[in-house]
């Protein structure tokens, strides 16, 4: 069995004039997706859905998103608000979905105020049960926050704060393919804990890649764009799939 998992992230949606660059960059992800062949058992959001958090950001995300046919998994970003993306979504704020090839696992790294991320006692307990439930099946982790430091000093002080507790969880199952990051806004791989953390681009706009400096990085005109995730038997691989500079085919929903 193959299974496809497309990894969009950091989309940061908002009302009013500057609206309009953050929507059309995800619908354009979103309708790349589309015309993807074979199209993805599902796809993943891995946080920053809005730039502010507001109930009317949210609106305009459902707005943007649609009807859109494929089973869409939201988690949130240090930029979202908690209950305001439940109230818009439903669900949880952390959950696993069960599919025949794979395990997905949303999880919630949100500090309200803060630009880190930490995912908590009671969650790390609750993704190491998850995890030991399907232990012959992969399992593909989505979180916002980057567990480790990814080489980009300003961002490197914003990650996840507990990431080497999620690294003793994750050592201990030899089940997790991939753990799903976004927050920096441009594609970065990195070994983790026995697996492979991968962080996906924006579908609005990407960071300077600022390596000797703790100043923000910036944003540059780079490729929007997401990963796609194919998982065969016990081999994952990924795909950067670019959207804004691709002459690719776009789908309709």
């Amino acid at each position: 069995m193959t299974s496809f998992i497309a990894q969009l992230s950091d989309s940061h949606l908002t009302t009013g004039p500057l609206g309009g660059g953050p929507a059309a960059g995800l619908q354009l992800a979103l309708a790349r997706v589309m015309a993807l062949d074979p199209r993805p058992d599902c796809v993943v959001v891995t946080g920053d859905l809005t730039d502010n958090g507001r109930e009317e950001e949210y609106a305009a995300l459902k707005e943007v998103i649609g009807d859109f046919p494929l089973p869409l998994h939201l988690t949130t970003g240090n930029h979202d608000d908690r209950d305001a993306m439940v109230k818009a979504f439903g669900g949880e704020p952390f959950y696993a979905v069960d599919y025949p090839g794979f395990t997905l696992v949303a999880l919630d790294s949100l500090i309200p105020g803060s630009p880190a991320g930490r995912l908590g006692a009671d969650q790390l307990e609750w993704l190491d049960a998850v995890l030991a439930t399907r232990p012959g099946v992969p399992a593909m982790i989505a979180l916002h926050h980057p567990p480790m430091p990814i080489g980009i000093p300003f961002l490197d002080g914003m990650r996840l704060l507990d990431g080497d507790r999620l690294r003793e969880v994750v050592s201990a199952h030899d089940n997790v393919a991939r753990i799903m990051a976004g927050h920096v806004h441009r594609p970065v791989t990195a070994a983790f804990a026995g697996s492979v953390l991968t962080v996906g681009p924006s579908t609005w706009r990407q960071a300077g890649l600022l390596l000797s400096s703790d100043a923000p990085p910036g944003y540059v005109a780079e490729p929007t764009g997401f990963l796609l995730h194919m998982l065969s038997g016990d081999d994952c691989v990924t795909h950067t799939v670019q959207v804004s500079h691709a002459a690719a085919l776009l789908g309709a929903y």
